[in-house]
């Protein structure tokens, strides 16, 4: 409702004086306050805040009279009255000073815009001379407790016991009547007060007294503090006409202040509350509505020391309510007692070190004009201690500094007022429709949105199906809705940000026409429009500007005084026109100019109070208690489209409202309570069914009356149907505040749309909602069509978003400043900056608890389907059953009805289900878990229902559940079947995670503490630590390694554990964990997924070689050469290959050529796929680890290509070796190039990548050259997949799995592998069931390529010479001593991935010497074979930095 904004501001005196304000009075319209001190009166102006005249007494007459206490305005700002001290009343005459007579002026530099433009129009921005002259004194004659303005009377009580009535003209003549209290009867209600026992009140008199117009009567308090209120009989105030009632078990009242617009008293008493009585219409007895009060829960240190209500204010619209207390402090309550703002807790009341500050104490206060500002004065004795203090320390400063100062201007004896500022909703003086999807605050002279970018809302096609820009202003017209479409905004642009899109409001309509009443909002949240006090402006957020009135006599000729709204593109307002004198409707179109012309104006017959929008449909609420509707039209006839207004119905309501000011709002809406009808046809629920009216917190409902002869529309013409006319009206609520409805219509979601959604105060919220029989069935004679529930939320709602289920608000924030803190504490240490922050909370699961709570489970079912598409469905479900489980759990009784079960049932109906109860489940303390698992079920069963429905993320969570409530070795089961299913599914982050736990559960067996993860274990630790510490122990010389030829151990050493003990649980768990791991590891090598099985490899750093070197002749082998073969073909992507229509005259038939030339351009097409899918998955934590074996590769190169060189020269003719060698070393450099880069800048490669693509340009290709490396490279797959592929035969090829290698090597078309395999089948050491499974394969496939595959034809012809060497060996015996040295050396190629021992001779073993760190390059210049070592060293580095992120996907997957 009202919010603190900024610091408050303080106003010095300029008259310097001894005399300090104590008292503040403002007049009827707050344009001016009267302040009182000892013995001066004081006018201020409120816009600009500054003081007009001040009235001194003389020392002889303030001896006469006494001090000035309190003073009243005449109702038209005329006179004041003072009372004093000695029981004298002084009248004042407030005199003008006439029409040009102004004590301030605004002064405009020369060329302004802004100068006076017409003649005797008056600024506003002017503070008027007025001066004071005093009238004769009345003597009362005894002290003055109260003063009370009455229409042409002053009623005066005086502590004799006396009540006064004084006529404000004619002192002299009419006299004064007094009436003694004693004499007015007082009884506890009406019915009981002739003849019943009355109050004994002698010696008693009136404290405190205020009148209420819309209740004809005074609230009192009495001296001995009992609370009475005193009504009229008749017209005149006389002693036999009044009568009193008051109220019992009260006799602690201090104060009161009533509230004319909901017909409240409140009463402050001496405990620190607030009670709140109302009047009961029937007997007329005061009853308790509500209190206010701190609550202990909120302000537990202060809630029950504040000491007796010293003040109450109510704001000038009658919403929000301020009390402070004698200990000091303000609070603000809405008007049926929601708490808004608080100054005794939180910054207000501390500072930033802890230490607690004073609270403010307040002798006076009061609200501004239209509540923007609260203006208080300071108790006396509070300033006069600051002071002393503050010129103590002046003092002290002068002392010590020695010097000779003039002594400082008293400015602390200026009078200080202080000015609090506030905004306000928009809702709390014109509640229209338009305004309730949006939150919209005003301060004096700016306005608050909450809605999102303009262009973000209509660039949605799906938000706003029916708007197009107008061609004038660019902005959207909006087109009828159909009733169906969703007008609403979306979340995004409602929900965006916490910011609020401030608009200031433009100076020049605001110097003239402070303070702003109106404010309004359309429906799409684009424009705005205000209203002050004459004429109007709008405002649009596509255009940033602001619309005036173009002739300001126009504008100086109106005021509004029913409202705004908005309609379409329409502002509609109910104002009054000073030139004709009477009421008037009308509507002005956004995009023409603000003018009459362009207006269309109805006439009204009276006074109109409020305005609201229904559709194409207006609702005026009069003077005379009278409601009228009427129809808008949209007319394009004219150039300028204007609407058509016609007056459809008038409604009558002077027998249920007592008084117009008590209707707080009036509002259409298609809400009715029989729902049989709308389920048949749903067209009429967008019709105006009903009429909601607010009279002081009383919400009534008037229906239309369908009980007489129903009339078919289809016969009725459209033009002439008669409305329906209403019921009788029925008390829907009672302290409502606010009341939001729609008129759209959603048929998915119909509970939220068709609901009527209120706000209670400190009641919290209600819905009114609709109960739909299920399934168009007939509905149950017993079942109501409505309900209405309760429900409380933390916010104060602003505006419902029916469809998102939102209720917005907002809250006031605070920030200390007090590093200002000087010798005194300026204001901004004292008070906190306030700011207001935007709020807003999901109700859903109120509303569902509630049905379940009325057993009413199916119409929450159908409420939760409709919403369980919404983004915050899940977490609807979860504060569901967290709120019932906290308080069932924690409640002391036993609860005869639990609602867990219910709940608990409820959300099985959703798949969010298992997920809902193990996250509530996370959020709660474990002490509550028994309670809800006994409710929801076993987790073990929920467990294993996630594994059936393949959530494992979910099965995890439950996990931990379990890992709490069962002993370990349950829980450790449960583990290894979710870690099983993980491998399977390939879910590698949570196999991660179920690897330390599993680990975890191991140590927590053995209660020992968890191992430091400083040990690293090849199964767990990522790819890069494996590769680093098997490249260095690798690249030790070869002598010292004496292992066979194939059976390769770990050649590293394990880092020991913390302790034996530790090491002995570790080795347990790590085994255990290791099984599983080579289980799976030979399941995916069973079923052929090679693919499958790099990636668990690479993702969980499972050590690959060392186990397919345990593996290779039992799981590693290959049965079926061709079905492994499709497989791979399948899995990689990789196409069969077809044959090229020119191979046999190619002039590129050396193989070896042809792999170099289609290397190189397939090199330089992917380099950018290559980087791509490289950089982003490369961490730079990487880096050192890169460079411990790249260095290694640096300095090798020149071995390497002097090798390839002689190597070359032995194979083949002389002409092809400067080629090769060439190319071998370019491609070297790029390839440390690529590698490096990957984790450091990206200028290297780029280097690379253009000498690669010249040195390419540089080969002369003919025709045909071309057209067979183009054929070569359709038979490729993608580069991920080549890339993949050599990784694996890298990693065959140094596990001595030398089928797989052929598998491969077949699929890649690389000659150079299958003959390096060959070579090595002649070792002794290869059993011949390996051999004899090679030749079959081979055999095999030669078959299938020449039966079924006739592309692989041409390689197989290629490698026939090996196939027969393959299929001599197996018929001749080799002597064994031959291959004593190439075992070593091939050793090394073999466990290395090499495969580059196809050597011939024995003396060419290059083992000794050139030590191997990563001795994959090593391969080209060894076979022959320039494949770029980027094809293998990439793989490697990409699979761990992947897997080290989690990202695994860009190189592998």
């Amino acid at each position: 409702m009202y919010f603190l904004t900024g610091w408050p501001r303080r106003l010095l005196c300029p008259l310097r004086s001894e005399e300090e304000p104590f008292y503040i009075q403002p007049s009827s319209q707050r344009f001016y306050f009267s302040v009182l001190s000892e013995t001066q009166l004081s006018i201020w102006f409120s816009r600009p805040s500054v003081l007009i005249v001040s009235y001194i007494e003389s020392a002889k007459a303030a001896a006469q009279f006494g001090f000035y206490q309190k003073a009243e305005w005449k109702p038209d700002d005329s006179m004041i009255a003072v009372a004093t001290a000695k029981g004298y009343i002084l009248l004042f005459d407030v005199l003008g000073g006439g029409d040009d007579k102004y004590l301030y002026e605004p002064v405009y530099p020369k060329g302004s815009p802004r100068v006076k433009v017409t003649p005797g129009y008056k600024e506003e921005q002017c503070a008027p001379a007025l001066s004071l002259e005093m009238k004769k004194p009345v003597d009362l004659e005894a002290p003055i407790t109260s003063l009370q303005s009455l229409q042409e009377d002053l009623l005066v009580c005086t502590a004799d016991g006396y009540l006064h009535v004084l006529h404000w003209d004619g002192l002299g003549s009419n006299g004064r009547k007094a009436i003694c209290l004693t004499t007015i009867p007082f009884s506890l209600d009406l019915q009981s007060a002739r003849g019943g026992p009355s109050l004994d009140l002698e010696g008693v008199y009136i404290r405190c007294m205020e009148y209420c117009v819309t209740l004809d009567g005074f609230a009192v308090v009495l001296s001995d503090g009992r609370l009475g209120f005193i009504t009229p009989l008749s017209n005149t105030i006389t002693a036999d006409q009044l009568q009193g009632v008051w109220a019992a078990d009260v006799t602690d009242g201090t104060c009161v202040a009533v509230n004319n617009k909901y017909r409240l008293m409140a009463f402050g008493c001496a405990s620190g509350s607030v009670l709140v009585y109302m009047i009961d219409t029937t007997t007329g007895s005061m009853q308790l509505s509500h209190k206010l009060e701190l609550t202990p829960k909120h302000y537990p240190d202060i809630y029950n020391k504040t000491g007796p209500v010293k003040l109450i204010c109510w704001s000038p619209d009658y919403s929000v309510a301020m009390v402070t207390w004698e200990c000091g402090g303000l609070s603000l309550w809405s008007v049926f007692g929601a708490h808004l703002i608080c100054t005794l807790g939180e910054d207000f009341a501390y500072r930033s070190d802890g230490t607690k500050k004073d609270p403010i104490k307040i002798s006076s206060m009061s609200w501004g004009a239209e509540g923007y500002h609260l203006w208080v004065i300071p108790n006396k004795q509070e300033r006069r201690r600051q002071e002393e203090q503050q010129q103590q320390q002046e003092e002290q400063e002068e002392e010590e500094e020695e010097v000779e100062m003039v002594p400082p201007p008293q400015s602390s004896l200026q009078a200080g007022i202080l000015q609090f500022h506030f905004i306000k909703s928009a809702l709390t003086v014109n509640p229209c429709t338009s305004n309730q999807e949006q939150v919209l605050l005003h301060g004096e002279d700016r306005l608050y949105l909450t809605c999102g970018d303009p262009t973000q809302v209509h660039n949605t096609s799906d938000t706003h199906p029916h708007t197009h820009l107008h061609p004038r202003d660019g902005s959207p017209l909006h087109h009828p809705p159909n009733p169906d479409s969703s007008l609403s905004q979306g979340l995004s642009t409602l929900l965006g940000h916490k910011h609020w899109h401030v608009v200031q409001i433009h100076s020049t309509y605001l110097e003239s026409n402070w303070p702003i009443r109106f404010a309004a909002i359309d429906t799409a949240g684009q424009c705005m429009a205000v209203a002050g006090r004459r004429g109007l402006a709008h405002y649009s957020l596509f255009t940033r500007k602001w619309k005036l009135f173009g002739n300001i006599t126009q504008e100086q000729n109106m005021t509004v005084t029913g409202g705004l709204a908005w309609w379409k593109d329409f502002v509609v307002v109910a104002c009054y026109n000073f030139i004709d004198q009477q009421e008037q409707l009308r509507l002005y179109q956004r995009s023409s100019n603000l003018d009459n012309a362009f207006a269309s104006v109805t006439k009204l017959h009276s006074d109109t109070l409020l305005l609201n929008v229904f559709r194409d449909m207006v609702i005026l609420f009069r003077a005379d208690c009278s409601i009228c509707l009427y129809s808008i039209e949209r007319r394009n006839d004219s150039p300028n489209p204007s609407a058509n207004v016609e007056l459809l119905q008038e409604v009558s309501m002077s027998r249920y409202i007592p008084h117009p000011a008590l209707v707080v709002s009036v509002t259409l809406t298609s809400v009715r309570t029989e729902t049989g009808i709308t389920l048949k046809a749903p067209q009429q629920a967008c019709m105006a069914e009903s009429i909601m009216l607010n009279l002081a917190g009383q919400l009534i409902m008037l229906q239309r009356d369908r009980s007489g002869p129903q009339v078919r529309e289809k016969e009725t013409p459209a033009n002439n149907k008669k409305l329906l006319p209403f019921c009788p009206p029925v008390v829907l609520a009672q302290c409502v505040e606010n009341v939001w409805t729609t008129c759209r219509s959603n048929r998915k979601k119909r509970h939220l749309l068709e609901a009527l959604w209120l706000s209670c105060g400190e009641a919290g919220m209600k819905v009114w909602l609709p109960l739909f029989p299920r399934d168009h069935r007939k509905p149950h004679s017993f079942l109501s069509r409505r309900i209405m529930l309760p429900f409380h939320i933390n916010i104060y709602p602003l505006a419902v978003l029916f469809e998102d289920a939102l209720v917005l608000g907002a809250t006031n924030d605070t920030v200390l400043y007090d590093g200002l803190q000087g010798s005194s504490e300026p204001l901004e240490a004292l008070f906190p900056f306030c700011t207001v922050e935007r709020t807003s909370q999901i109700y859903l699961h109120h509303i569902l608890r509630q049905l379940l709570v009325r057993n009413l489970g199916e119409q929450a079912l159908m409420l939760a389907q409709s919403c369980a598409s919404l983004p915050y469905f899940p977490h609807v479900m979860e504060l569901m059953v967290h709120v019932v489980l906290e308080e069932e759990a924690t409640s002391r009784e036993p609860i005869p009805d639990p609602l867990l079960p219910t709940v608990a049932k409820f959300i099985t109906e959703f798949p969010l289900f298992l997920q809902t109860i193990v996250h509530c489940a996370r959020k709660t303390e474990y002490a509550l878990w028994n309670y809800l698992f006994a409710a929801v079920g076993n987790p073990k069963d929920l467990f294993e229902e996630c594994l059936m429905a393949q959530d494992l993320d979910t099965a995890a969570s439950y996990l931990i559940i379990l890992q709490n409530m069962e002993v370990p070795a349950v829980s450790r089961q449960h583990a290894t079947l979710l870690f099983n299913t993980a491998l399977e599914q390939g879910k590698w982050d949570l196999c991660r995670h179920m690897i330390r736990f599993l680990k975890a559960i191991g140590s927590g067996e053995m209660e020992t503490p968890p191992p430091t993860p400083t040990t690293q274990e090849p199964s767990s630790t990522g790819g890069f630590e494996f590769f680093r510490n098997r490249s260095i122990s690798l690249s030790q010389s070869a002598d010292s390694i004496t292992t066979g030829k194939f059976n390769l151990q770990k050649t590293f050493s394990m880092p020991t554990g913390p302790s034996a003990k530790g090491r002995d649980v570790e080795c347990a768990e790590n085994m255990y964990i290791d099984m599983m791991l080579w289980r799976h590891a030979r399941h995916l090598l069973e079923q052929v997924r090679l693919r499958d099985l790099g990636c668990f490899s690479a993702q969980l750093g499972f050590e690959l070689i060392g186990w397919l070197c345990r593996e290779r002749n039992r799981v590693a082998r290959v049965d079926d050469f061709v079905s492994a073969l499709k497989r791979l073909h399948k899995d990689f992507l990789w196409p069969f290959p077809v044959i090229p229509v020119g191979s046999l005259s190619s002039p590129l038939k050396n193989g070896r050529c042809r792999t170099v030339l289609s290397t190189r351009l397939l090199k330089s097409q992917s380099a950018d796929s290559l980087l791509n899918s490289d950089m982003d998955t490369a961490p730079p934590q990487a880096a050192p680890s890169n460079h411990t074996w790249l260095d290694g590769l640096g300095q090798r190169t020149k071995d390497m290509d002097t090798a390839s060189s002689a190597h070359s020269n032995q194979h083949s003719p002389q002409t092809h070796d400067a080629f090769l060698s060439l190319l071998t070393n370019k491609v070297e450099e790029y390839s440390i190039g690529s590698a490096t880069d990957l984790t450091e800048t990206s200028s290297v490669v780029d280097g690379d990548w253009t000498m690669v693509d010249e040195n390419s340009s540089t080969l002369s290709l003919s025709q045909a050259e071309l057209e067979h490396i183009s054929m070569e490279l359709a038979n490729k797959g993608p580069h991920k997949s080549q890339v993949q592929l050599r990784y694996l035969l890298h990693v065959f090829m140094e596990a001595g799995c030398l089928e797989w290698c052929v598998v491969i090597g077949l699929i890649l078309r690389d000659a150079n592998v299958i003959k390096q395999v060959i070579s090595f089948l002649d070792s002794p050491e290869v059993p011949p069931e390996t051999v004899q499974s090679v030749r079959n394969g081979l055999l095999a496939v030669d078959t299938w390529a020449s039966t079924d595959c006739l592309g692989y034809k041409p390689f197989v012809n290629l490698i026939q010479p090996q196939l027969q060497q393959l299929m001599d060996s197996a018929a001749e015996q080799v002597q064994p001593e031959a291959f004593q040295p190439t075992s070593q050396s091939s050793k090394l190629g073999g466990s290395e991935g090499l495969g580059g021992a196809a050597l011939p001779r024995p003396e060419d073993s290059r083992g000794a010497a050139a030590p191997l760190g990563l001795a994959l390059p090593s391969l080209e210049p060894a076979g022959g074979f320039p494949r770029p070592p980027s094809e293998d060293c990439p793989p490697e580095q990409t699979e761990e930095q992947g897997e080290e992120e989690g990202a695994y996907d860009c190189t592998l997957s």
